[in-house]
């Protein structure tokens, strides 16, 4: 090491020059704001989707629709999903909100329900948030209990 290749630690220096420090320094007056107008005033920020007075794309498209904040969104499982699940033995016994989860058909939060398509061959209970009428049907003509949680 010698004291020509010494070098600061990687960005602990910025190569900027320093603004506002006087005419000598190339950067002084305005210290390259140009002149007056809102951008060169202290606290400047423009507000979001500000387009200079005109009316802003947000207010000029029209408004339509209802959001209800009260809705529940349920995930749909098909009967013939669980039953392709239980041939190929990634379930066994039971169908519960924890077997879903391990095989990915559903995140921990999301609510489910068992829809009807599809046959179910195997006599298994399966626990859900809902079931069509369909479904009941079918999981009680097979000999498994459909159980609301």
């Amino acid at each position: 090491m010698n004291l020509n290749n010494i070098k600061p630690a990687a960005g602990s220096t910025f190569n900027s020059k320093r603004i506002g420090r006087g005419q000598g320094t190339g950067k002084g007056g305005t210290s390259t704001k140009g002149h007056k107008g809102q951008k060169a005033r202290a606290g400047y920020s423009q507000k979001i989707g500000f387009e200079g007075g005109q009316m802003p794309l947000q207010r000029r498209l029209p408004k339509f629709g209802f959001k209800n904040v009260n809705r529940k969104e349920f995930r749909g499982i098909n009967l013939d999903t669980i039953q392709t699940l239980i041939e190929n033995k990634s379930i066994t016994g039971d169908i519960t909100r924890e077997v879903l989860i391990e095989n990915g058909l559903i995140t921990k939060n999301e609510l489910v329900k068992i829809m009807g398509r599809g046959e179910l061959k195997s006599a298994v209970s399966i626990s859900a948030d809902k079931f069509t009428k369909s479904a009941e049907e079918l999981i009680a003509k097979a000999g498994g209990k459909a159980i609301t949680l």
